[in-house]
């Protein structure tokens, strides 16, 4: 009997033990929150515009995990809230630990996956396959950066907690927990903007502004006086940034074009830069821009582009080579510097100053244009790149220069928040794709990709030709603010042949996949995501400015040189 009672007891003892061990690990984690953030975790796994490596895959990863926990745990308490029935403890735990197995189980399953899924991106973008994803480095970057937001996440619970247990003594409860969570949420606020954006904005302008001052070693003065920043230039070398010296220093020769030729006469290119450091104020810098371009006779050339700079100060190199290739050397550019942050930065600390800028420099331009005699001008064309596309469409208003227009322009990978460009795909032919649309009948406004060339059936070129050149698979341009609710339109079917099929829509995740890859967007290979081709360029420039005598063959030519040079 002793034996009998002592077995009990144990029994006991163990039921016990097992029991408080479930409810430690209750008290761990929430079942809905695993179970949501498990799921998020999983999708975070599946492709989107741009294949990612494993440390931005594991940023994701944690990021979505912490995304659908905090979801999770918001339903839970709701549900408590409204005082909706629950499980018992004993049953709870028991569910936690079959909802652990099985959410293990998903995660590894899918990170098996991951792989196979990048690759079906890599494969239409022409990069080799990956035989692995790295699944352990994604999984421990992924808790790691779990870890730092479910302490973040804490951190604000407890700041809930700790207002609102103050205010109830002067305020009614549910009134105090809501006046608790709008004081966590201003104090978490003001903590993110005052300090650590401000902060960080301030180590980014100085970074980037001393990058930009460097000189480097493989660009000096240029000797040729229709150059900025040679010695009978108005503009100083050392202040044109190192984006503007490398525009002017850089681009094909009149010798080198004279050889692809094949001895015809060619000119010299002319290219105008001035830097951010060239002038204190806005109208002084474009003053200079007018006075240099009259310096150097770009008035008399055939083909005169403004081009907008991005965010850095670049002017896309294979854009303006390939058109100064196109007009043999006939062509006068433009170019002033409104920033030296990266675009996105830019367009979060100084939205209106690109455009500014850029608007001012059309105005003084165009205005001495139109003062010139119509005959003996040269066509006026517009140029951007990413955000000089968004600020370049904002520089001229159609209904301003209607009695005297200019005569196109060329707008590549426009942001996603260029309204123009938003107005437009909206009005797009009901047949047409979202990421390649027709407007109208094509004969003012057409989009073309790496693979279709402007061809639009029935339809004739007006007087002014606007492109825009977009991939579809560029986040730049495709990002889309409200996808954390609803499919983007440029996943229906047809997809952009650079889109992998295996791409699906998650709430909230796929949001966050689109955010990391506008990170990665210049990271993938050239002529896809954000990176332009030159042979690209050349069909838009080709389509837009329509270059004499160039046959197809001789197209291909050009466009053979600049695939050679990979």
């Amino acid at each position: 009997m002793k034996h009998n009672h002592l077995r009990d007891d144990i029994a006991s003892y163990y039921g016990k033990a097992s029991l408080y061990w479930l409810l430690r690990l209750e008290n761990l984690f929430s079942t809905p929150g695993l179970l949501t953030a498990t799921l998020f975790f999983a999708a975070s796994l599946t492709p989107s515009l741009i294949p990612r490596t494993y440390v931005m895959q594991g940023v994701l990863s944690g990021v979505s995990l912490a995304a659908g926990y905090a979801i999770g745990v918001f339903g839970h308490w709701l549900w408590a809230y409204l005082e909706l029935p629950e499980p018992r403890e004993r049953i709870e735990a028991i569910i936690k630990l079959v909802a652990t197995v099985i959410c293990a189980t998903i995660a590894l399953v899918f990170l098996g996956r991951a792989s196979e899924w990048q690759n079906s991106s890599r494969v239409l973008m022409e990069m080799e396959p990956v035989d692995s994803a790295h699944p352990f480095k994604v999984g421990a970057i992924a808790i790691a950066v779990f870890i730092v937001l479910h302490v973040l996440g804490r951190l604000f619970r407890l700041t809930v907690h700790i207002s609102s247990e103050w205010l109830k003594q002067h305020i009614p409860r549910r009134i105090s927990n809501l006046v608790g969570v709008v004081a966590a949420v201003a104090l978490f606020w003001s903590l993110v903007d005052g300090v650590l954006i401000k902060y960080g904005m301030r180590m980014a302008d100085a970074s980037y502004q001393k990058f930009d001052s460097l000189v480097e070693s493989n660009v000096s003065p240029p000797l040729n006086p229709i150059r900025t920043g040679s010695a009978a230039s108005l503009l100083d070398w050392d202040q044109l940034g190192r984006t503007g010296r490398q525009f002017v220093s850089w681009g094909p020769r009149r010798a080198r074009l004279s050889a692809f030729f094949n001895g015809e006469r060619t000119l010299d290119p002319i290219r105008v830069y001035v830097g951010l450091n060239s002038a204190e104020t806005v109208e002084e810098r474009v003053e200079l821009a007018l006075q240099e371009l009259k310096r150097v006779n770009a008035f008399d050339r055939s083909v005169l582009v403004i081009a907008t700079p991005t965010g850095k100060g670049m002017v896309d190199e294979g854009a303006i080579n390939s058109l100064e290739y196109l007009h043999r050397g006939d062509v006068a550019t433009v170019a002033v510097q409104y920033s030296y942050l990266a675009s996105w930065l830019s367009l979060l600390v100084e939205p209106d100053y690109g455009a500014e800028t850029a608007q001012v420099l059309f105005n003084k331009i165009y205005d001495h244009w139109t003062q010139l005699p119509k005959d003996e001008r040269p066509k006026l064309y517009l140029y951007g790149l990413s955000l000089g596309a968004l600020n370049s469409q904002l520089s001229a208003d159609i209904y301003d220069v209607v009695g005297d227009p200019i005569q196109g322009a060329l707008w590549a990978g426009p942001p996603f928040a260029s309204e123009r460009w938003q107005n437009i795909t909206k009005k797009r032919m009901p047949w047409s794709p979202a990421w390649l649309p027709v407007f109208r009948e094509g004969s003012t406004i057409r989009f073309m990709n790496q693979w279709d060339t402007l061809e639009t059936p029935n339809a004739r070129w007006g007087p002014i030709r606007f492109v825009y050149l977009q991939y579809a698979s560029d986040p730049v341009t495709f990002f889309d603010p409200e996808a954390f609710y609803r499919a983007p339109p440029w996943m229906t079917h047809p997809r952009g042949p650079d889109v992998s099929r295996e791409l699906r829509w998650y709430p909230i995740v796929t949001q966050l996949q689109l955010t990391v890859d506008i990170a990665a967007a210049d990271e993938a290979p050239l002529g896809y995501g954000h990176r332009y081709a030159p042979e690209d360029y050349i069909d838009a420039w080709v389509a837009v400015t329509a270059p004499e005598g160039w046959s197809e063959e001789e197209i291909e030519r050009l466009k053979s040189i600049y695939k050679d040079w990979r």
